[in-house]
């Protein structure tokens, strides 16, 4: 199965994963891109690496027939829900499977975990990425949340608003 649990060797393929499917020009090519509306990287080494080294997240990995990750997504237990995000598939292989892949993966690690709902948010204005969300059973829960104001993630060029979707499995 191509889909595993990364571990910190996969670090520095994960950065330029993880960053070429969120921002600069590369990132145009795929359907997911933040770069008109976030200016920075969405990660660095040090973040991904803390991470993995934190018992309650999981960070999936999607390998090709080469070995090279070409999709991710990041998984923490928060309470009684799994919190899905970081949500990466190489820009020009995206509409390929791959993320519809990442998110039932996504769904048995709950189930393995004893846990029955997913939580995510999405960018308010990303009309297309939360209809893609919603046909595979996520909602709004009506819960809206300002975008991170510590820089971690990036700077906003614009007043950026996140709404919280979840999904029971």
């Amino acid at each position: 199965m191509p889909i595993t649990k990364a571990t910190l060797a996969d670090v520095p393929e994960l950065n330029i994963l993880i960053n070429s499917a969120y921002r600069g020009e590369g990132s145009k090519k795929g359907w997911t891109t933040e770069s008109d509306l976030i200016d920075g990287i969405r990660i660095d080494e040090p973040m991904l690496m803390e991470y993995l080294n934190n018992d309650a997240i999981t960070i999936l990995k999607y390998v090709n027939d080469e070995g090279k990750i070409i999709g991710t997504v990041y998984l923490e237990v928060k309470g009684d829900r799994l919190y899905l995000g970081m949500f990466s598939v190489s820009p020009t292989l995206q509409n390929g499977g791959v993320g519809r892949a990442l998110i039932e993966e996504a769904e048995v690690v709950a189930k393995q975990l004893g846990l029955h709902i997913i939580s995510m948010t999405v960018i308010r204005s990303r009309t297309e990425l939360i209809s893609w969300y919603e046909r595979r059973g996520y909602t709004f829960t009506g819960e809206i949340q300002p975008f991170h104001d510590h820089g971690r993630f990036g700077e906003p060029k614009a007043l950026i608003e996140l709404i919280v979707m979840e999904k029971s499995i």
